[in-house]
């Protein structure tokens, strides 16, 4: 594998947990909306991350969600449970980011919280096993 390929999904799970820390943080002052984005986005960056090793990007959420599901979780690589956290993630963040009306609960920040760090975790041990 190409160095900058290696680099690169280092990088992109740095981002990850970048956006687990302020997911915590977000959470503790109360601001639920945010700490749901912020989890999504720290699945959305391990996602990448581990998407990279295959040479396949996507500026489109929706493309970067489709690869990752068929090439990691379909074909058995990684546990296809996975694929519950992601839905309701990507749910979760777009009904925050874009429903005027929704409100987001303490109990949904943090479900999506312990959620993506479980997430995250699977993608740090998978890319430990294959960089």
């Amino acid at each position: 594998m190409e160095g900058s390929l290696r680099e690169l999904a280092g990088y992109r799970m740095e981002r990850a947990n970048e956006m687990l820390e302020a997911a915590k943080k977000n959470l503790e002052i109360g601001q639920y909306k945010t700490s749901l984005n912020r989890s999504y986005y720290a699945i959305f960056h391990a996602m990448r991350a581990a998407n990279i090793l295959k040479g396949f990007d996507s500026s489109k959420h929706s493309g970067v969600i489709a690869y990752f599901n068929r090439e990691y979780l379909k074909s058995g690589i990684l546990e296809k449970s996975l694929s519950v956290i992601i839905k309701n993630s990507a749910f979760l963040r777009e009904k925050s980011d874009y429903d005027d009306f929704f409100i987001a609960s303490r109990k949904d920040a943090e479900k999506q919280l312990e959620d993506a760090n479980a997430f995250v975790m699977v993608i740090e041990q998978f890319l430990k096993c294959n960089l």
